[in-house]
Parts: C-alpha cells; structure tokens; sequence
C-alpha cells in the first residue's frame, strides 16, 4: 500500500506547531530561527498582527465569491499596487505559477490581437524556475523540471542567463517576449548584471517584444524594494508576484502595462478562487504594512547588517564557504562543502535554511527580523562551520 499523501515530496521528519515572528516552534519542542520564510512567503513573519486581524475580520464577513459578481476588495488592491508599480492594471490569481501562466497568456495575446498570430514564441533563460505547470516548466531552462511530463510545450526557447548576444541570436520572425528573474533564485542566486537587464528591455524595444519579469520570489520587499526592477531604472511590460504577496495566504498577481492589459478582453482569462474577499484582504493588508514609510529602509539597513556579517563568515571558513550571493534579503551561501551538509548543520544549532542549484544555501529571512537575530543566525553558521571545517 502507499501512503495515502502522494509522495512527491520527501519532507523532513519535522513540523511546526506555532510561528512568531522570525520563529517557529517545533513538534520536537524546539525554536527554530526561521531563515527561508517558506521559499520567501512569509514575510512580515509568522503571525504578524495586521495579516491575522486581516483574515479574522474578513472571515467573519465573506471568505468568497464568484467573479461573476462585483469584489470591492479587488478593486481597492488592484489600485494600490498600480499607484506602487509601473503596471496599469492587475489580474488576481492563486499563486506564482497562475500568474506566470497568465502573464505568458498575455504575451501571445497582445500579439494575436494585434494581427500577428504568428509571434508566440518567448525566450527563457538557463537555470530559471518559473513554477510547475506544462507551461512554466516548458519557459525554465532546466532539464530536470520536463523529466517524464514530455513532450514540451511549444514555444519557448532558452539562453544562458547574462549573454545578450545568445539572446539576440535567439530571436526569430516568431519571438513575441522574454521572461526572466531579476534574480534566478532556484537556480542558486544567480543576481543578473543590471546592465544585462537594461540591454534586454533596450532589445525588447528594438525588436517589438515584450518583456515580463518573475518577481514571484524577488518582489514584495526582497530585495530592499517593493519590486527588484525598482534597482534598474528601467520597467517590464509584464510582472508576475506572488509568495509574500499574502505572507502565507495563497494569492497571486500579474501586472500589466495599458497595451497589454487592454487585449485581456472578457472570458480570455480567468479563476475560480482568484481575487476571492479574503484573498484581497490579507494582500491588501501585506501591501498596506509593506509600503509605510520607512520600512523598506528598514529592510535595506538590517540586509547589509547581515551581508556584513555573513561575509565574515565567508573570509573565516574559506574550506566551507566560497561566496556570499544576493540583493537585500534575497542571499545565498555557495559552499565549498555539500550544501546538504551545511543545512542540516545550521538545522541542530536552531536555523532553518534550504538548497538551491549550484551547491548554494538560501538565506530567505522575513523583512522583519532584528539585529539580534541577524547575530543570532551568524552565531549559528560560525558553530555549523567549525564542525564542517
């Protein structure tokens, strides 16, 4: 017999049974300094006050209704990230893959609506994870994610993250865009040159593509803005968010400029549960706390309080740890050791991190921690790298 829970997961033997803040409680009685955030989902932190008030509020009224029917809630969200980003409107969905899915949909129907069918192809990059469905898998340049779910979706072609000449090369009579992470995130912090980025929107309006950014794991606060593209001084056409978008409550966007959002007409897209009233709350409450004023420069001053300390670290255990990788929060520790190794290190001194490729650890912390648990989690690395030295 197999186990009544489908096994495409291989947890650890270790739950939780209650999160504060920066921490977690575990069911073996321990409290753990929660470093990965649940792959950048949970923010503001366990608990946080305005998102529990937020869905207790709102579940007292009206966890859900149909988008048959007129939801305030979108409304007032939908508003708030447009007057944040340089979108102009905004689909609501459940998670980052239906929004990259939504905004890949978008891609092919600004072309199609504007008489060219027949540019539909959209260029990804090596190593990049755009979610699980037939399609995101189909626009990540990773062999693993296709494996036994061939064969591939049309219309995706891939590059090496960073070569703009790969990516002009790549073009043809049939590209109608490129999707691409600021940062490859399941690909090992990869942060990609700011001047490789500003030459792929200059490309995009040379050729007529559009560009769309995966700010699923990179947006809400990340990376010290609200959005990395914020760093560049340059916009996409297209950006997906979603993980932190509701700090653990699923919910997720797809923001558009005018010309595109504008060929989205009734019944090309839509979602059962997407933009539902509770939904909305939650993210409009995360939304709400993220953009006081103050607190992205809060996130920015605790982010190179921790790059300052980590790359102690580095220069201290140069047999355990090769680099220090990332933007903001969004960091990662290339090992000289096998990355497993140093997790579950950092695991029995009370710090939860977790792998990434090229032998990379993910330091994903919520936007709220202190300087006392910055020092805290770099206590535990020193221990954790003593043993592995």
């Amino acid at each position: 017999m197999i186990p009544a829970l489908l096994s495409n997961y291989a947890p650890a033997d270790l739950s939780f049974e209650k999160g504060e803040g920066a921490y977690l409680i575990g069911n073996d009685g321990r409290r753990y300094l929660d470093f990965y955030a649940g792959i950048a989902v949970t923010s503001l932190g366990h608990s946080h006050p305005k998102v529990v008030e937020a869905i207790k509020d709102q579940a007292e009224k009206l966890l859900h209704v149909a988008n048959l029917y007129t939801i305030p809630e979108q409304k007032i969200l939908a508003q708030k990230l447009v007057d944040n980003t340089f979108a102009d409107a905004v689909y609501f969905c459940n998670s980052g893959a239906e929004a990259n899915e939504c905004g890949l949909k978008m891609i092919r129907k600004y072309f199609s609506a504007n008489g060219q069918p027949e540019r539909f192809r959209v260029i990804g990059f090596n190593d990049s994870f755009h979610g699980r469905t037939l399609a995101t898998i189909a626009a990540a340049g990773q062999d693993k994610l296709l494996e036994g779910f061939g064969p591939m979706v049309d219309g995706y072609d891939h590059v090496p993250a960073g070569d703009i000449e790969a990516v002009k090369a790549a073009i043809t009579p049939e590209t109608a865009g490129i999707i691409i992470e600021p940062i490859i995130g399941e690909g090992g912090i990869q942060v990609m040159d700011p001047d490789f980025l500003r030459a792929v929107r200059s490309l995009c309006d040379e050729e007529g593509l559009l560009l769309m950014f995966d700010e699923i794991q990179t947006g809400m606060g990340r990376t010290g803005k609200l959005f990395a593209y914020e760093h560049l001084d340059i916009t996409p056409d297209i950006m997906s968010s979603a993980k932190a978008l509701g700090n653990g409550f699923p919910v997720g966007a797809c923001l558009a400029v005018e010309k595109v959002a504008k060929c989205m007409t009734v019944g090309s897209h839509g979602s059962t549960y997407g933009g539902n009233p509770l939904a909305m709350s939650v993210a409009t409450a995360v939304v709400d706390v993220m953009t006081e004023d103050g607190f992205m420069d809060r996130v920015a001053r605790i982010a190179g309080h921790l790059k300052q300390s980590l790359n102690g670290v580095v220069d201290r255990y140069p047999t355990v740890l090769e680099e220090l990788r990332g933007v903001g929060l969004h960091l990662g520790l290339k090992c000289k050791v096998e990355n497993g190794a140093l997790i579950k290190a950092l695991e029995k001194h009370g710090a939860l991190t977790a792998k990434a490729g090229d032998n990379v650890v993910r330091l994903l912390p919520p936007l709220i921690i202190e300087e006392q648990q910055v020092n805290e989690f770099v206590e535990a690395l020193e221990k954790a790298c003593e043993e592995l030295a």
